[in-house]
């Protein structure tokens, strides 16, 4: 099958997955405990406000209704009205999803550039002290809160090196990949760290299969082999991890965000909870679902290029 019909396959089979998302985010606030509207106008909130607010938010309507009301907002693009900031969902997200995208994505070139370098050393000198310190520092990584990581860093590298800026987003291109590199090294740090230990494996499995030893009968340089035979065989597994977890990196902005002032959708999203703005939750939410989808198609179009039997 070629790589349109593996895609148009893939997306078939996605239909019901997000199905399943408009249904749970749609769900989302109409199974807060207790009345929503209520939590949301406070104890003291008139028959009036109340009645009004459950129109507004359509929780008036049969449950069925109001599903059918969600998905044709939806298709318009409409995720309704933020109860905090008195403007449209959808013009926050949009101006905020940016900040979210520069971060995640930063972080992910950030540990792959990490992980293929110290993975085939690791590999290559296994059981040596190289490789045995390269392990033990992605096992040191993985106990680190990232949180704990992005203190340190900015203590030692924005308070006392004043190398890099504590906060913010910066402009233009350059600027940003400065403000953003404290950031996303913290949240690269933790993803290597899985990364290197998965690739290593890997590589070490690959290296004792049969297809390498011909690669060195034919007279191919280790830098060759490793390079087109090896590497390439290995990153199969690793681009599992590495898809799973940007997809965990999308939700897990939040902490990173708040920790270095990025105004993206993850401080926005502990703002709303904290301000009880639920159509605001539900907007986020539902673009983290759909994010976690489109890597997902990414992670599969990837498999297509590193392994042809993908598309068999």
């Amino acid at each position: 099958m070629d790589k349109l019909g593996f895609l148009g396959r893939r997306l078939l089979q996605l239909v019901p997955v997000a199905v399943g998302i408009t249904i749970v985010v749609f769900l989302m606030l109409r199974l807060i405990p207790g009345d929503p509207v209520r939590i949301i106008l406070g104890s003291r909130a008139t028959p009036e406000a109340i009645a009004s607010l459950q129109r507004s938010l359509g929780l008036d309507k049969p449950l069925w209704e109001q599903y059918i009301l969600f998905l044709g907002n939806l298709a318009r693009g409409d995720l309704g009205m933020s109860l905090l900031y008195r403007q449209p969902v959808r013009a926050l997200v949009l101006e905020r999803l940016p900040a979210t995208l520069w971060l995640v994505a930063y972080s992910a070139v950030l540990a792959v550039a990490i992980t293929v370098p110290l993975a085939i050393v690791a590999a290559r000198r296994k059981d040596r002290a190289v490789d045995q310190v390269i392990r033990g520092g992605t096992l040191l990584t993985l106990a680190m809160p990232s949180f704990w990581v992005g203190i340190i860093f900015m203590m030692f590298f924005s308070l006392r090196l004043d190398i890099f800026p504590v906060s913010g987003l910066g402009e233009g291109v350059r600027d940003r990949l400065y403000h953003l590199f404290l950031p996303s090294l913290t949240v690269a740090l933790s993803l290597s760290a899985i990364l290197i230990r998965s690739l290593r494996s890997s590589i070490v499995a690959v290296t004792l299969a049969d297809f390498v030893d011909t690669a060195r009968a034919k007279g191919l340089t280790e830098r060759r082999i490793m390079l087109k035979h090896i590497l390439r065989n290995a990153l199969i597994s690793t681009v599992t991890i590495l898809g799973v977890n940007i997809g965990f990196l999308i939700g897990g902005t939040v902490v990173i965000e708040n920790l270095f002032a990025i105004p993206g959708l993850g401080a926005l999203m502990l703002s709303s909870i904290s301000g009880r703005d639920y159509p605001m939750v539900q907007g986020i939410t539902l673009v983290f679902a759909v994010l976690v989808v489109a890597v997902n198609i990414l992670t599969d179009l990837t498999y297509a290029i590193i392994d042809p039997r993908v598309r068999l």
